[in-house]
This record gives structure tokens, C-alpha cells and sequence, in this order.
């Protein structure tokens, strides 16, 4: 079974940060949130304050196979200087492992240098900040193990597409009937 991690921080979107997270336990895979706060509680952009499953000191990344960052303000800000974060991010991606951000936190995969020749998104007003890649305005961007979202309006479509990596498009299409989900076009 596919594991994955979720950074928290606070000042993290939490609608970004909790859909991940459901969305990610109905396809019944493993998903841990791991506060970088160094306290398993965490006080969201909009002051929800929820408890995360681990602390970042007490991670074993070599268990996971695949991470994410939620966007949401100062939550991207910490994300970024959090010396973890960067350190798991550019390994994932260099092994080829799925690294994911949605909203601002696309920046700390551009200032990572994560982004280069990669095709992604961000919340508008953040392109300049993905550096190297070939922005796009699309909902959800998926390049290789690089999957990229605009903002908390499309964490759905950004979740449903990790499940997706991992699982099949029939896992997805079961998720989003229980979810009572579908575009119209």
C-alpha cells in the first residue's frame, strides 16, 4: 500500500491541507500529517486548530512514497524555511518519488529547484515564484511525479489526482461517487 506524507504548518490552508487527507483515507491509503511546529497541534490561516498525526523529528521518510505541501499564508512561508521540508521534497523528487503542492506552495518546489522543465500551476499572483517551469492555469497539473493545484477551490480535483497516481481511474471514479463530486462542462 502507497503511503504518503503531508507537511503542516501553521498558517496552512486547512481546506488545501484536510481534503488531501480525506480524500487520500476514503481511497483507503496511508496518509500521516506531520506538523513542522514542533507540537502535533497546528493552527490553520483561518484559525481552525486541528492535531496532526506525528511530528516531523519522529518521521521515517524512507517509509513514504510520496509528499505534499498545502498552500495557505504564512503556512507556504514556513514550509519553505523549514530545513525538513526542503531536505524531503528535493529527495522525493530526485528519487522519483510524487512531491505535490497546491496554492502557494508550489513556490517552495520552484525555489527548490523541483519545477525545472516541469509543467505546473499555483494560486495566481505566485508564477513568478515557480521557477524554471512552464506555467499553466489549469485546475491541477500533473508532470511526471510533480503534481501542482491553484487553490483551496480546486483541492478535490488535486486530491482525487494523487489518488489517481497511485491507484487507477476506477478508484477515482468510486471516490467521487461517495463524494457526490463531478464537473459540469
Amino acid at each position: 500500500m502507497s503511503k504518503i506524507g503531508i507537511f503542516m504548518a501553521d498558517g496552512c490552508e486547512e481546506i488545501e491541507g484536510l481534503t488531501v487527507v480525506d480524500i487520500v483515507r476514503r481511497a483507503k491509503m496511508e496518509i500521516t500529517m506531520i506538523s513542522i511546529t514542533g507540537k502535533k497541534e497546528v493552527t490553520s490561516s483561518h484559525k481552525v486548530t486541528f492535531l496532526t498525526d506525528a511530528l516531523a523529528s519522529e518521521v521515517n521518510y524512507e517509509e513514504f512514497d510520496g509528499i505534499v505541501l498545502p498552500g495557505g499564508m504564512p503556512g507556504t512561508l514556513h514550509l519553505g524555511e523549514d530545513e525538513t521540508v526542503n531536505e524531503v521534497i528535493r529527495k522525493f523528487a530526485a528519487e522519483g518519488k510524487l512531491v505535490c503542492a497546491i496554492c502557494a506552495a508550489p513556490s517552495v518546489l520552484g525555489a527548490a529547484g523541483i519545477l525545472q522543465g516541469k509543467n505546473a500551476t499555483c494560486h495566481p499572483g505566485f508564477e513568478e515564484k515557480l521557477e524554471g517551469a512552464a506555467v499553466s492555469e489549469k485546475s491541477v497539473v500533473v508532470d511526471g511525479n510533480v503534481i501542482t493545484s491553484r487553490g483551496m477551490g480546486t483541492a478535490i480535483p488535486f486530491a482525487l489526482e494523487i489518488v489517481r497516481y497511485f491507484k487507477d481511474d476506477a478508484a477515482v471514479e468510486e471516490i467521487k461517487k461517495g463524494l457526490v463530486y463531478h464537473v459540469v462542462q
